[in-house]
């Protein structure tokens, strides 16, 4: 295995050394990569950490240091030329808090490990787009832009049909009970089925922006070439689509909706409309539907077996986060650790659902062995804000608020701006931001950040935001 991955990281290296911006087109379209892991000199690695090491590295020593005379004389005799980082405090902020919050977990190696693959690796991606498809003046060109889309449309691509594959034969599916065909949840690479939720929901986003930018009327000799560019797009949304149904992450399916509600009701009169006459509709179809509002409230309320299992963990977490930990959190790979002395090793279920229910436990073993689950002690809190908070400490959890807020404000800013112009850019805007909703929905019962690929996924979101702003809004 290490023969092969070393012959990878040589190949690699010679087409950065050649061609940075396609070595990097491939490291996007690899984000799942980080499944591949291995040692160099005792130091735990990823293939897609050691990608994008080997990215940034040639840049810095072939194109950006021999550059740095110029970049600085520019910077100091004229404010033209030099196009400041988008989020570029915040990303110093990031890197600093996420340093001291593996200096609260002792610098032990598995707080340094997370430090350098969740945080500052991706920052290392953030600053390779925002350098390697820019122009002279620090634009990101929209054929640029797309280059990307069409990396992350192949990785996607690859990801649900691999998930199709698995609803189809039950094969590679470790789980017995997920891969029975009765109770059959894909995973697609990542090895637990929420994990194909997190990663497709938002690039479906993603992809419905790009979709609705493109010119939809002939323009003669290309006309070919443009439908078939659409409706290869619509083939990765479906079958991306499919692999979250087929995954069953219901938080996933939640923001997808969210962010398509959000999409129509942003993108223009007529689809404002639409979404606006199918809401009214679905909701009151719901409302008169005993059956959809029963499982509607129990979703929404978390009074399922999945959602009282969340209120449980949340529960344990704000107990242990409202002592010493308030401020600081567990630290870095320290949550499992720091939550272990609140945690509760199971709960009786469906409490709320049977009547004289502590007194039918009371009486019954039967009743007891049957509705007992038990709790394992998660890696994460499954909620957004508590995983930045629990690990991050509490200035990190405003820090990630206050970025998230600041990217859905420019997104839908700049997507007003470029209506009022009506330009069709405002859907690859459009497509950011409700790709980030997305993320947040799903974040609200889940972890859409600590993973290797989320985080990536997270940054290069935030490039793209930010190429778009300069693209749109030049300086003067």
């Amino acid at each position: 295995m290490l023969f092969f991955i070393a012959i990878f990281l040589i190949l690699y290296t010679a087409l950065a050394l050649k061609r940075l911006d396609w070595a990097i087109l491939v490291l996007i379209a690899c984000l799942p990569a980080y499944l591949i892991r291995f040692k160099l000199g005792g130091l735990p690695l990823t293939l897609l950490e050691a990608m994008i090491l080997i990215s940034f590295a040639v840049w810095f020593f072939k194109n950006w240091l021999p550059n740095l005379k110029n970049l600085l004389k520019n910077r100091f005799q004229s404010d033209k030329g030099w196009t400041p980082y988008p989020f570029s405090w915040e990303i110093i902020a990031v890197i600093i808090i996420a340093f001291v919050a593996a200096g609260v977990a002792e610098f032990n190696a598995g707080a340094l490990g997370i430090w350098k693959a969740y945080f500052f690796e991706p920052i290392l991606l953030f600053i390779l787009i925002m350098n390697v498809f820019s122009d002279q003046k620090g634009r990101v060109e929209r054929v640029e832009r797309e280059k990307i889309y069409w990396a992350l449309l192949i990785s996607a691509a690859v990801v649900a049909i691999f998930a199709i594959f698995q609803k189809i034969t039950g094969l590679f599916i470790d789980n017995p009970l997920w891969a029975a065909a009765a109770t059959r949840r894909v995973v697609s690479f990542f090895g637990y089925p929420n994990a194909v939720g997190l990663y497709l929901a938002p690039l479906i986003l993603l992809f419905t922006g790009w979709l609705f930018s493109l010119n939809w009327k002939s323009d003669g000799k290309n006309f070919t070439a443009q439908i078939g560019k659409k409706l290869i797009i619509v083939g990765v949304i479906i079958i991306s689509l499919l692999a979250v149904y087929f995954a069953r992450s219901e938080g996933a399916l939640a923001g997808i909706t969210a962010g398509l509600i959000i999409f129509g009701l942003f993108a223009g009169r007529r689809e404002r409309w639409v979404v606006i006459i199918l809401a009214i509709l679905i909701v009151a179809g719901v409302f008169y539907f005993a059956p959809a509002k029963n499982f509607v409230t129990e979703k929404i309320t978390l009074h399922d077996l999945s959602g009282e299992i969340r209120r449980l963990q949340w529960k344990e977490t704000m107990t242990m986060l409202s002592g010493p930990r308030f401020w600081l959190g567990a630290g870095l790979d320290n949550y499992q650790t720091a939550i272990a002395p609140y945690h509760q090793v199971g709960f009786f279920f469906n409490r709320d659902h049977l009547a004289n229910f502590d007194a039918a436990l009371h009486a019954s073993a039967a009743m007891r062995a049957k509705y007992w689950q038990p709790v394992e002690i998660y890696l994460y809190p499954h909620n957004i804000f508590l995983n930045f908070w629990s690990e991050l400490g509490l200035a990190g959890a405003l820090l990630f608020t206050w970025i998230i807020l600041k990217y859905l404000f420019i997104a839908l800013k700049l997507t007003v701006r470029l209506n009022r112009q009506k330009t069709a850019e405002k859907y690859l805007t459009l497509g950011l931001a409700t790709a980030m909703v997305a993320i947040i929905i799903h974040g609200l019962v889940d972890v859409p950040y600590f993973k290797n690929d989320l985080a990536a996924m997270f940054w290069l979101l935030v490039a793209l935001l930010g190429a778009a702003r300069h693209y749109a809004v030049p300086r003067a």
